[in-house]
């Protein structure tokens, strides 16, 4: 494997009439798909892109994102995917940081780019729905046949959500991905050619990138995309296209569950679904599927391991709660603060990720890179406890735990009670400062349309089925949770208001 281009090139001559992209009720096959990116990795060419240099990619989920994405890496270039819902401050420091010498950017998004790109002098391509707006970029040769590039080179550089402090610019190599995809493809989702995967991820988040664009090249599956996830859209996308395989964060397959049109729909096709972002609360969980009559498979990953480091496997027992076991080519462990390994069934442990998924390093940034992988093993930040056939289950983040009076209390915990109960739509549970005891547990919740349930009955039943040091002693209502740009619920953003 050199250049991750090469399995687009290969599908496409395997089979180049076989839908690759749908959209909207239309498809673009392999030929056409490889035809697109081989322009546009001329044209950049054209313009002095040179094997090495970054490209960024500002759009939603449309055609001209793979269109874009494989032509970078057909010249050779690094792509750096970008959140088209930046702003100019962050786009400026993302172009600086990388330095991105072409942006494809999306018509609505062009303002803050233009600005944002300012300092960097990155170029602004406007790309329409199919890809670069006419004249927008050079006429070059076509190039059909990816440029060389080793298995240890970058191929794509993406920025993590930077928790503390800036973000950090994860580097994934062609082989990184090539692998995971691969894997994702063959041994997770069992994907065939004539499978239709459900495109509702952001192709610029690493989950969407890899385990669905990816994958489903590797496969010669087709991308039914939508450009922002919407509950309605897909499940019309699921209905239209007949959705064998999807891929999707908690929050999405709760909000599809939930909404009116999903009594109406026909998912006779969906074979297998994935989960991952979050934990899968076992209600929705179960709903889905006793809903829909299929599987959902939960995983496990990070930007920085490109992302699965572990899955239900469908040749294994499945374990609902569990992140599932190591992938092929991945090892994973559990060790304590100072380093040392956590056997299985002794507790709660930082997930430590060894192998050929994890990140080379963080771009330009040696310091983070030696703090996040100091002896080999990337250190995930993630709790988690192993039982003895290896199947791990989250327990919190690290930094989202709460000590409440010298007591643990993992968020997770206590929201998965929360789920339990009907009225309950969404909730995320926070640490609450306390004079008395350090920190308490809060719990911001949004309650279902037409819910009789009032927060002290919540609080009432969360009371009677978890210890008395875990259950929220502050509840607060809201409309809805803050989310990332997949959906997932961002706890960080979660705050108790102000009395």
């Amino acid at each position: 494997m050199t250049n991750l281009a090469t399995n687009l090139v290969t599908t496409a001559t395997k089979q180049p009439d076989q839908p690759a992209i749908k959209f909207r009720g239309n498809d673009l096959s392999y030929a056409q798909l490889h035809a697109m990116a081989a322009k546009v990795a001329g044209s950049l060419r054209a313009a002095g892109v040179e094997p090495g240099d970054r490209v960024a990619i500002i759009l939603p989920n449309v055609p001209a994102f793979p269109v874009v994405f494989f032509g970078s890496l057909l010249a050779g270039a690094i792509v750096v995917p970008m959140n088209p819902l930046l702003k100019a401050g962050e786009i400026d420091f993302f172009f600086s940081n990388s330095g991105a010498k072409v942006a494809f950017v999306w018509p609505d998004f062009v303002g803050e780019a233009t600005e944002g790109a300012k300092r960097s002098g990155t170029r602004i391509v406007e790309c329409g729905p199919l890809g670069p707006a006419e004249g927008a970029l050079e006429e070059g040769e076509p190039i059909t046949e990816p440029v060389e590039r080793a298995d240890d080179d970058t191929a794509i550089v993406l920025y993590t959500s930077g928790t503390t402090g800036r973000p950090k610019g994860a580097e994934l190599t062609h082989s990184n991905i090539h692998l995971n995809a691969h894997r994702s493809a063959v041994d997770i989702q069992e994907t065939k050619p004539d499978d239709v995967v459900m495109g509702c991820l952001p192709l610029f988040h690493v989950f969407g990138l890899v385990v669905g664009l990816n994958a489903a090249v590797i496969a010669g599956a087709a991308l039914a995309l939508i450009p922002r996830f919407d509950p309605a859209e897909a499940i019309k996308v699921i209905n239209d296209e007949k959705v064998t395989i999807m891929m999707g964060v908690p929050t999405m397959y709760a909000a599809i569950l939930n909404h009116p049109d999903s009594d109406a729909m026909d998912a006779t096709s969906l074979r297998t679904c994935c989960s991952g972002g979050s934990a899968m609360p076992h209600e929705v969980m179960k709903a889905f599927e006793e809903k829909f009559g299929c599987v959902i498979l939960e995983g496990y990953g990070l930007s920085e391991t490109s992302p699965v480091a572990s899955f239900n496997m469908p040749t294994r027992e499945r374990k609902p709660g569990t992140i599932g076991v190591a992938i092929p080519g991945c090892e994973m462990k559990l060790v304590d603060l100072e380093g040392n390994d956590v056997p299985p069934g002794d507790g709660v442990g930082e997930i430590a990720i060894r192998g050929d998924n994890v990140m080379k390093g963080y771009w330009q940034n040696p310091e983070a890179t030696a703090e996040a992988i100091p002896d080999g093993w990337f250190r995930t930040g993630d709790l988690a406890t192993m039982d003895e056939e290896g199947y791990f289950t989250i327990v919190d983040r690290k930094k989202d735990m709460i000590l409440r009076g010298g007591m643990n209390v993992y968020p997770r915990e206590v929201e998965e009670v929360l789920y339990e109960h009907p009225d309950v739509l969404e909730a995320a549970v926070v640490a609450v400062p306390d004079d008395l005891l350090g920190e308490e547990v809060g719990a911001a919740v949004a309650l279902r349309p037409g819910a009789e349930a009032t927060l002290e009955d919540v609080q009432a039943f969360v009371k009677s089925k978890i210890a008395a040091y875990k259950y929220p002693r502050h509840l607060w209502a809201v409309d809805e949770l803050p989310k990332g740009p997949t959906g997932k619920i961002l706890r960080r953003e979660v705050h108790q208001p102000s009395a």
